[in-house]
């Protein structure tokens, strides 16, 4: 059994190794379980809930992006999307991964339209068809840019109800993280905004250089869990 200090997990998740190495550094890294993240929840409190006693100086800690989407109204139950003929026709073009359906529905191809235009959308759409006969990929989302990649379909493992939704990228990222250091400012503490799954690392938000290439690292292997394991924040500390 996991031991816990305000639910933070001192043995990793799902399997996870607790500590990882980059570029001669350690960093341990800790699970932060919480109950169900709902609209009307602020991110500030629940970091001071559940991480607050926990922390230490010099200290990172990771946020899921989808959570900050739900409080920010930007999770939307699958079965009430209404999409159009171009949303029904592109999504059978979608190639289907084991991470999630991303654009590969209706429903998640009409909300990247609503979020980054049609003309972009179908622009993606074209370049990408024609340059996949050249052996090329990724190029729809480069072009259709990160709010359409950052789009996450309903999959059975996320903590319901929201196994049943479909959420967009949070609003703001900076503004988020900016108020997030204030917040945090005398206890020295850094924050980061992720999008992981098992495919890959994509940070939502601005960072120097370093500090990306460090919590890409550092999330390279999804440690976070939000099914059952309902763990959407990770306290990531250096070792000295």
């Amino acid at each position: 059994m996991k031991e816990t200090n305000n639910m933070i997990l001192k043995d990793g998740n799902k399997g996870k190794n607790l500590i990882i190495e980059y570029d001669n550094n350690s960093y341990f890294r800790y699970p932060v379980k919480t109950r169900v993240i709902k609209q009307e929840d602020n991110l500030i409190r629940i970091i001071e809930e559940y991480c607050n006693d926990f922390i230490k100086e010099g200290d990172i800690i990771g946020i899921a992006e989808s959570v900050i989407s739900v409080m920010q109204n930007r999770a939307y139950k699958f079965s009430e999307i209404e999409y159009g003929f171009f949303a029904k026709l592109l999504s059978k073009f979608v190639t289907k991964t084991s991470s999630g359906i991303g654009l590969g529905t209706p429903q998640t191809m009409q909300l990247a339209i609503n979020e980054v235009g049609i003309i972009r959308i179908l622009f993606a759409s074209f370049i990408a068809f024609v340059t996949k006969i050249f052996g090329m990929k990724g190029i729809f989302y480069k072009i259709a840019g990160d709010k359409a990649r950052g789009i996450d379909g309903p999959t059975e493992n996320t903590i319901p109800p929201y196994n049943q939704y479909a959420t967009l990228l949070p609003k703001a990222p900076n503004k988020i993280l900016k108020e997030l250091k204030e917040h945090f400012l005398k206890r020295n503490i850094r924050f980061c905004i992720v999008d992981a799954n098992d495919l890959g690392v994509n940070l939502v938000g601005k960072y120097d250089k370093v500090f990306s290439n460090v919590i890409k690292k550092v999330f390279s292997d999804n440690p976070l869990g939000q099914g059952s394991e309902s763990t959407p924040l990770l306290i990531i500390r250096k070792s000295v």
